[in-house]
């Protein structure tokens, strides 16, 4: 079973930095494409990063040129650098990866950014 730990998120100002971890457990393989989505307080979640295996990314909008998003296919791990963060960051961020036509998720942590 595969379980997906993130963790790196709290509390953080208008400007700051922060940087989110993503660890796979429960599976031998590595995966497909490993994701992050984020939900605010009453909006629908939504992808923020995306990377393939071969390392290709894809990032919202309103994230480029401030997160990087990035692996480590031997650990399973995948990372969210978050920099010059501003409150519309706010949120909760799940991982998500998959692996043929599986999807997995995990259970979120909270980003806050307060101005």
């Amino acid at each position: 079973q595969v379980q997906l730990v993130e963790s790196g998120g709290g509390l953080v100002q208008t400007g700051g930095s922060l940087k989110l971890s993503c660890a796979a457990s429960g599976s031998t393989f590595s995966f497909d494409d490993m994701g992050w989505y984020r939900q605010a307080p009453g909006k629908q979640r939504e992808l923020v990063a995306l990377i393939t295996r071969s390392g290709s990314t894809n990032y919202a909008n309103s994230v480029k040129g401030r997160f990087a998003i990035s692996r480590d296919n031997a650990k399973n791990t995948m990372y969210l650098q978050m920099n010059n963060v501003n409150p519309e960051d706010t949120g909760v961020y799940y991982c998500n990866v998959r692996r043929l036509a599986y999807y997995y998720w995990g259970q979120g942590t909270q980003v806050t950014v307060s101005s």
